[in-house]
């Protein structure tokens, strides 16, 4: 019986047009394309600021000093420039703000007696922030002419390099590549996971619940000879694969980003991704990820319950994403890690521990912990939706 409701829900389930949207349409198609347009967009600005010509202000009244000739001396594969002087830097910020100059460089009239008297000689660099690149662009420009003027003060004191440098520091990271990806990049996947598995739930369990009480089928459900639990477990049922879906389909849609839109370049990031999707991690990833999706349904049927109407238990739920989103965002902060502590924090558990997953350096003692949790809070708000499903004034509208 409950596989029989299971069924006819799940039929009119795929029928609304919301719910195919928010668990296969938006993961699968929306995300990557997203993604792809976002990567292209913000690699090709960054590119164009390294490599298109840009217009320098440089304050000082002498044109043939010698910072000018070491800055002419910069090779054009570097970035093509122009060089602009200004008498005054008022006028050159009023430039630099009107994009007519894309940084300025203000040089001290007595660049070459301080240079030459191996003092550090101070200059100024005027740039708008809200200009891409230009102030990478400026210091890649002044540390090129730097390191021409070590050189020749090196040569001017007579000095050996070397022997300015006591220490040649070698840095060893003992992590692998797929531990440090992990760690560092592991918390953005079950972010999408957590907050599309949400989105996913939403939709069923509002229409199953409180869309049946609005068209008047769900009294007509509860005069069949069937246990209210069958009906209950049938249509969570529903709802609960419906949320595993939709973070199934996410989980396709990354890897149609990356393997499809080809947006990662880089070979050896390639290379730990495909280390990592592996059948062990698919397995172990749903292992922790089911229970979450079971608490999500538990939660949200009780209100679709209460709710008088879809509106109202759209309004009731949907604000509920920022709750469940917010914890979801831990992984992104850097020395939060799964321990006794957190491996007992519902949804910051799952997050940890899909993040030490991802890194190859979830322990088992941690998982089951997590698992435990999760599992304990997903039985209580079962119990909780029958309670619910179980009063005659929720059920009729």
């Amino acid at each position: 019986m409950i596989f029989s409701i299971f069924k006819k829900e799940l039929k009119d389930t795929l029928r609304d047009r919301r719910t195919v949207i928010m668990m296969i349409v938006i993961p699968i198609l929306v995300f990557p394309v997203i993604m792809t347009v976002f990567v292209k967009i913000s690699t090709s600005f960054t590119e164009e600021a390294m490599t298109k010509s840009v217009n320098i202000g440089i304050v000082n009244n002498d044109k043939s000093n010698e910072f000018v000739d070491r800055f002419n001396e910069i090779p054009e594969a570097i970035g093509k420039r122009n060089l602009i002087f200004f008498k005054d830097s008022s006028e050159l910020i009023k430039q630099i703000n009107a994009d007519s100059i894309q940084f300025g460089i203000a040089v001290p009239a007595d660049y070459a007696q301080v240079s030459d008297s191996t003092k550090s000689v101070e200059l100024k660099v005027f740039h708008n922030a809200t200009n891409v690149g230009m102030d990478e662009r400026a210091e890649m420009y002044l540390n090129f002419i730097e390191q021409q003027v070590k050189s020749k003060r090196y040569r001017q004191l007579n000095v050996n390099e070397q022997q300015l440098k006591p220490m040649a520091v070698d840095y060893q990271n003992v992590a692998s590549d797929k531990e440090t990806f992990g760690k560092l990049a592991g918390g953005f996947l079950p972010y999408l996971f957590i907050a599309f598995g949400f989105m996913g739930c939403m939709y069923p369990a509002i229409d199953l619940f409180t869309g049946e009480k609005e068209r008047g089928t769900l009294e007509t459900l509860l005069t069949t000879p069937v246990s209210r639990w069958h009906i209950l477990i049938g249509k969570m049922g529903v709802v609960v694969l419906s949320g595993l879906l939709a973070a199934s389909f996410t989980m396709l849609g990354i890897f149609l980003t990356i393997e499809v839109f080809d947006i990662i370049k880089e070979p050896r990031l390639l290379e730990i991704i495909h280390q990592i999707l592996t059948a062990k991690f698919i397995f172990m990833f749903y292992l922790i990820l089911i229970p979450l999706i079971v608490f999500f349904a538990g939660v949200m049927i009780p209100i679709a319950v209460y709710a008088k109407t879809f509106k109202e238990a759209q309004s009731i739920i949907a604000p509920m994403n920022a709750i469940i989103v917010l914890p979801a965002m831990v992984g992104f902060f850097p020395g939060i890690e799964l321990n006794i502590t957190t491996a007992c924090i519902p949804i910051i558990n799952v997050v940890l521990a899909t993040k030490e997953l991802i890194a190859g350096t979830l322990e088992f003692p941690m998982l089951a912990l997590s698992f435990g949790i999760m599992f304990a809070l997903a039985f209580i708000s079962i119990l909780f939706s029958y309670k619910r499903f179980g009063k005659e004034t929720n059920l009729v509208s």
